[in-house]
């Protein structure tokens, strides 16, 4: 229910002595909490297990409850928060259990009606959340009726009135956007028909793993940290590097290592937060982690980011949301972000400290009306543009029993033994229930096509979700929703996982010919001004939209060149190349790079020089030779940020 956050916060206000008792050391103490009529309980929702206080529920007076939640997700609606109803309305429960002859002695009808029952409105307990991104469905569970009928909030502090009031900072007010041209070419003589989704993520991962592609990157965030993030906060800012998957993350965490060693920056330390192990096609024989790339355990992480030896946080999943780091000033992010996702992660920047005046995002994936689309549900009153539809869960019920994968009889004989079962852990139980399962598992596998598997399994997930939701904001007198709803969810976690090896590999098919990154915009994301904004309930259907398509690898790759090519042509590269080619026999610029440091070669002869070899060369490309003689901007970029690091590096590695 209360994070520790809120746990220390709550437990800090003035109280008396023994009104208010934190539950933190196991779930034993909550009995003895609630039995000894202390006011004010303060627990986490996964240490409220109905089995820990089965035996004290005959002796709980009948007493009304607030329970005060802390981030209103739709996580909330599962099976704990029913057990915390079960415990908490017990007294008020026409059919609670006063021992476990209950169980026995009813019909299995009873005991499923009692289990809706649980789910829904208990007439003792009132629920309060705070969330600053509620989803529809999280309006629907916390929101009271309106005049219209349809929920609203109890009390609203709002972004806007938020950020007026200065207690969080506007996060959207100082946003950098670039973006990556590049062009791919086809490197196989074979035209192959590959499946068109997989392919074309496999590109773009390709794409967006591709060494050069995270050296830019990588160079670009460490000196802009460097330059403009190192100063603010009395120079104690920090900065977050959201990357779009571990491994990207790891491959970033590296390339900053080498970047940082290569340019002697001593006083820059970057950490890496990451989920699990990752295996790394560049080092097969090497599991990596977290702890070991840091050196130290994950929980000693948001501490040891907190001091001045680290400056940068890598993160892949983690820390995006919940992470409380006042210090942290700049996010550079390299994932795609929408909704509620993209609200929270860069929001990690909001909080005020002493010093801090403003943030700042620097966004190498996300186009600005995107990200405002994000906020604006978000910005000032959210509601909810209609009442969700208790009909579609038997349009999904009927998607999943036209593949007869559940029989029927195997439902009722599950239901008759799961809802009378006190020990779900019994081994002899847990067989049972498995002898249930275990049929439409198989024939779950003989389904011969994948996309087949996905669709349905797709569905069962689509009604499971759907069913926790609304059981808890509309009555329902249905035990064949509630026996399929128990059914469904241990048969989810027994059908196969889709496996890793099958996605789309690519080996030498694609080639990275052309890539520039490029500054779009310095831009102030401004939210419009509405009272309220309505979110549209869920509507899953149950089967998912992406259909296989059969497509050859060369449609793949122009249609990828069309949106996200440059405007470079052959003519352009060969200009290049020749113009580079010059200034490697050039005995000044080979005597400057031999000579000086890549930092102090920049202000050489390198740009004199490439201007002259532009011109000598406005044969090859009149056009492009123009635009560089007339647009400053784009001579730097061509000659410092294209040519330079190239020539750099050629002549000192001759």
């Amino acid at each position: 229910m209360l994070d520790k956050q809120l746990q220390d916060t709550i437990y800090q206000f003035e109280h008396k002595q023994g009104v208010v008792v934190t539950v933190d050391k196991s779930s034993d103490q909550l009995p003895e909490a609630i039995k000894s009529g202390n006011s004010v309980i303060i627990i986490t929702l996964q240490k409220f297990p109905f089995a820990a206080v089965l035996d004290e529920v005959k002796n709980l007076p009948n007493k009304t409850y607030a329970v005060i939640v802390d981030e209103a997700h739709s996580s909330q609606g599962g099976e704990t928060s029913k057990k915390l109803k079960e415990v908490l309305a017990a007294t008020n429960l026409q059919e609670a259990e006063k021992d476990e002859r209950y169980k026995e002695e009813n019909d299995p009808e009873d005991l499923i009606r009692q289990s809706m029952q649980a789910r829904g409105v208990q007439p003792n307990m009132s629920f309060f959340a705070f969330t600053a991104t509620p989803k529809a469905k999280t309006v629907e569970v916390f929101g009271h009726p309106g005049i219209d009928g349809k929920p609203k909030v109890f009390h609203l502090s709002s972004m806007r009135q938020a950020i007026q009031e200065g207690f969080i900072l506007d996060v959207l007010k100082n946003y950098m956007m670039y973006k990556t041209f590049f062009k791919i070419s086809k490197e196989i003589e074979d035209d192959p028909k590959v499946n068109k989704k997989k392919a074309s993520r496999a590109i773009a991962r390709f794409l967006s793993l591709h060494p050069y592609n995270l050296s830019q990157k990588t160079e670009i965030i460490i000196e802009h940290f460097r330059q403009v993030v190192a100063t603010k906060i009395g120079g104690k800012a920090k900065a977050m590097l959201v990357t779009d998957s571990r491994l990207h993350a790891v491959r970033y965490y590296f390339e900053f290592q080498k970047y940082i060693r290569e340019n002697h920056y001593t006083y820059i330390k970057a950490l890496v937060a990451f989920s699990g192990k990752v295996k790394d096609p560049v080092l097969p024989d090497q599991e990596l982690t977290e702890v070991k790339l840091n050196g130290f355990s994950e929980k000693e992480l948001p501490e040891r980011f907190g001091t001045d030896e680290y400056q940068i946080l890598l993160v892949a999943d983690k820390y995006q949301t919940g992470f409380d780091q006042p210090l942290l000033h700049t996010m550079y992010v390299d994932k795609k972000l929408s909704g509620v996702k993209a609200v929270q992660t860069l929001s990690r920047l909001n909080r005020m400290c002493t010093g801090k005046e403003d943030t700042f995002v620097l966004d190498f994936a996300n186009e600005e009306e995107d990200i405002k689309n994000s906020f604006q549900p978000y910005y000032e009153l959210t509601g909810i543009t209609k009442q969700s539809d208790t009909n579609r869960l038997y349009d999904l019920k009927v998607k999943i029993e036209e593949r007869q994968i559940i029989w029927q009889s195997e439902v009722d004989n599950f239901a008759a033994q799961y809802f009378k079962s006190a020990d779900m852990h019994d081994k002899k139980i847990h067989a049972l229930l498995n002898s249930f399962i275990d049929p439409a598992v198989d024939r779950f596998k003989v389904i011969e096509s994948e996309e087949e598997q996905e669709d349905w399994k797709h569905t069962l997930l689509s009604f499971t979700r759907a069913y926790s939701f609304l059981s808890q904001v509309m009555p329902f007198q249905d035990a064949a929703l509630e026996k399929l709803y128990a059914y469904g969810r241990l048969l989810l976690n027994k059908l196969p996982l889709k496996s890793l090896e099958d996605r789309f590999k690519l080996n030498d098919e694609i080639l990275l010919k052309y890539y520039r990154l490029q500054k779009i915009k310095e831009t102030n994301i401004v939210m419009e001004h509405q009272v309220e904004y309505g979110l549209e309930p869920g509507t899953e259907a149950g089967i998912r939209k992406d259909k296989e398509e059969q497509i050859q690898l060369s449609q793949i790759v122009d249609a990828i060149n069309t949106r996200f090519g440059t405007e470079f042509t052959a003519a352009d590269q060969l200009l290049f190349d020749q113009v580079g080619i010059d200034l490697l026999n050039d005995d000044v610029i080979i005597k400057q790079a031999k000579t000086n440091s890549f930092e102090s070669f920049l202000p050489g002869s390198l740009r004199d020089k490439s201007i002259e070899k532009f011109i000598d060369r406005m044969d090859i490309n009149n056009s492009t030779t123009s635009s560089i003689l007339n647009n400053e901007k784009l001579a730097d970029a061509v000659i410092f940020k294209y040519l330079a690091k190239y020539i750099y590096d050629k002549i000192n590695a001759a």
